[in-house]
Parts: C-alpha cells; sequence; structure tokens
C-alpha cells in the first residue's frame, strides 16, 4: 500500500464520567489547570490507548509496550529493539514506530577489550519523527472538583493477612476532552506511513478508548471524531479545536452527563468556509448521544460549506 500523500487535521472528542482519564506523576490526581479549570490529558495517553488497542485487539506490532521477562521484571528497551533485526525491521513491522515515530538512546552490548577489563558503554541512537502528531487534549468546560474515593479489598496483603487491603482513587465528576492532532505527508515518507495505517488509527482512537474498561477509565465514551484532508501540499488551517463551543444551561462545572452540553461548530465551519478550496474532503463519526446545534456535524458544516465533500467514517466491529 502506498504512502500517504495528503496532509490532513484531526478533531477527537470524547467524554469520561466518575473516572480519571489521565492522573499526574505525583498523586494520580486528574490533571487540571489550576486557572481556568480545565482538564488536561496528555498526548501520551492517548497514543497509549491507540497502541493497546491495536496491540490487543487488532494483532498488530507495536514498539512501545510493556512486556516481561520470565522472572517477571520488565523488558528494558535494548531488549525491544534487539528482537528485531534492524531499525528498517522495526519501521516496517510496527505501526506505532510508523504513526508516532521514536526516540531511543539504546546502550551497545557490553563487550570486554582483549587486553583491558575496560568494557563498551557508548550508546546507540534511534530517532524518528512521527507523522502523527497530538496536542495535549483538553476539556471544552471547566470541570468539577476531583473527588477521592477511598476503598477496601476482600484479599488481605502479605503484611495483614487478617483484613483486606485498603485503596483510594481520585475521580472527575464529568469532562468532555477534545484532541487536535495533525498527520504529516512530509514525515510520512520516513516512516512509510499508509492510508490502511490511517484507518487503524481511527479506529484505534475511536473503539480504544470505548474499549478502554479499567478502575481509573471505565466510563470513557468517544462522541465525535474529524478528520478535514487537504489536498494544496504543506497546507492546514491549524488550531482547529479553538473553534468549538460548549452550550450548556448548567454551570460548566455542574455537567454530569453528554445530555446536558450541545457543541457548537459554527466557528468551524466559517474557517473551512474560507478553506474549501484547498480542502479535498471532511471525513466524519459522531455518536447518537452528542448534541450538535443544527441537528448533526454534517448538516452544522455543510451549511457554511460548500463544494466539499463529506464522507461518513465506517469502522468495523470490535
Amino acid at each position: 500500500m502506498a504512502n500517504i500523500k495528503n496532509r490532513s487535521e484531526i478533531i477527537f472528542i470524547y467524554d469520561i464520567r466518575d473516572a480519571n482519564p489521565n492522573g499526574d506523576v505525583d498523586e494520580n490526581r486528574p490533571r487540571i489547570d489550576e486557572e481556568t479549570g480545565i482538564n488536561i490529558v496528555t498526548d501520551v495517553r492517548l497514543k497509549r490507548t491507540i497502541r493497546d488497542y491495536l496491540h490487543d485487539f487488532k494483532n498488530q506490532d507495536v514498539f512501545v509496550r510493556e512486556e516481561r521477562e520470565q522472572d517477571g521484571s520488565l523488558k528494558t528497551k535494548e531488549k525491544l529493539y534487539d528482537e528485531y533485526k534492524t531499525p528498517e525491521e522495526i519501521i516496517k513491522k510496527c505501526i506505532d514506530i510508523r504513526l508516532f515515530g521514536g526516540t531511543f538512546a539504546l546502550k551497545k552490548d557490553k563487550k570486554t577489550k582483549k587486553d583491558t577489563e575496560s568494557q563498551d558503554t557508548s550508546e546507540r541512537a534511534f530517532s524518528l519523527t512521527g507523522p502523527v502528531q497530538f496536542k495535549f487534549g483538553r476539556s471544552l468546560h471547566k470541570v468539577g472538583e476531583p473527588t477521592l474515593i477511598k476503598g477496601t479489598t476482600v484479599l488481605p496483603s502479605a503484611e495483614k493477612k487478617g483484613a483486606g487491603t485498603f485503596w483510594e482513587a481520585y475521580i472527575l465528576p464529568y469532562s468532555l476532552i477534545c484532541f487536535y492532532g495533525i498527520i504529516n505527508e512530509n514525515a510520512a515518507k520516513n516512516t512509510g506511513l499508509t492510508e490502511g495505517d490511517i484507518e487503524l488509527l481511527i479506529d484505534g482512537m475511536w473503539n480504544g478508548t470505548k474499549n478502554l474498561i479499567t478502575r481509573s477509565k471505565s466510563g470513557q465514551m468517544p462522541r465525535l471524531l474529524l478528520q478535514i484532508i487537504y489536498k494544496e501540499s504543506n497546507y492546514h488551517i491549524g488550531d482547529l479545536d479553538k473553534k468549538i463551543a460548549l452550550i450548556s444551561e448548567k454551570p460548566h462545572e455542574e455537567i454530569r452527563t453528554i445530555s446536558e452540553v450541545k457543541l457548537d461548530f459554527t466557528e468551524l465551519a466559517k474557517v473551512l468556509g474560507k478553506n474549501k478550496d484547498k480542502i479535498l474532503k471532511v471525513r466524519y463519526l459522531q455518536d447518537d448521544d452528542l448534541q450538535i446545534v443544527k441537528e448533526n456535524i454534517s448538516v452544522n458544516i455543510k451549511s457554511l460549506v460548500n463544494n466539499v465533500e463529506f464522507q461518513e467514517i465506517k469502522l468495523p466491529k470490535v
């Protein structure tokens, strides 16, 4: 399959209720901008969702993964790297490298020199810029305060065999999160990214989010995905996520369900309309529960963007 030829921008919106979309490294609290009350989710979290789904559900090889030795310890990046013959083999086989690239500093195998006992500890580098890049995801509204939930388990720990152990977790009451991404056709030449890879990426974003069923992530639902594909080389609009407005009759931090919000894409439609001569087509996937001003996403944008093809995305069932 040939490499991609067209640049595109992606908007992906999903929500989460009574869970933690992305905890910090200290207390695993949801990441919140203290000045604005906006919930932040890192691009690393979204990429992990995609990787795990493609590996576990689509039988795709991924390089950045958790794999353990027979003794239970995690394999090092050097061990994972050495499972492949060459860097070209990694690119060919691992879809996450073709999508997101990778930068690794890898220590060479230690070799004892003949005339001394010193060892070679120099490094080999693997660096590849990925054609698919995401900004941090941000909620489209101010979120409520995180709540610390505590509980106990039935099973005891080794130290306290007579009673169950305690657990605690921070959760957000609700967050509707928007990610913006770009697919760069120039960087795709270096990784061999294909249209088939892009279809797997979209599948991983949508179904990966829906099937991320853990204590901290259960309750995530994909709501909208847009891919704006350009026909003009080396061109994209940028910052499309900032053209979406959330409307609710409730104070934003009191929103608790998707039924309490509507999204207004008027500004997005206007900017797409101004650039319609540069747009090849707009692909979209909308959840039935998402309410949008002017019926649905295609009607909303088509009202201001004429002569641009709109194509509904069809994903395989999981």
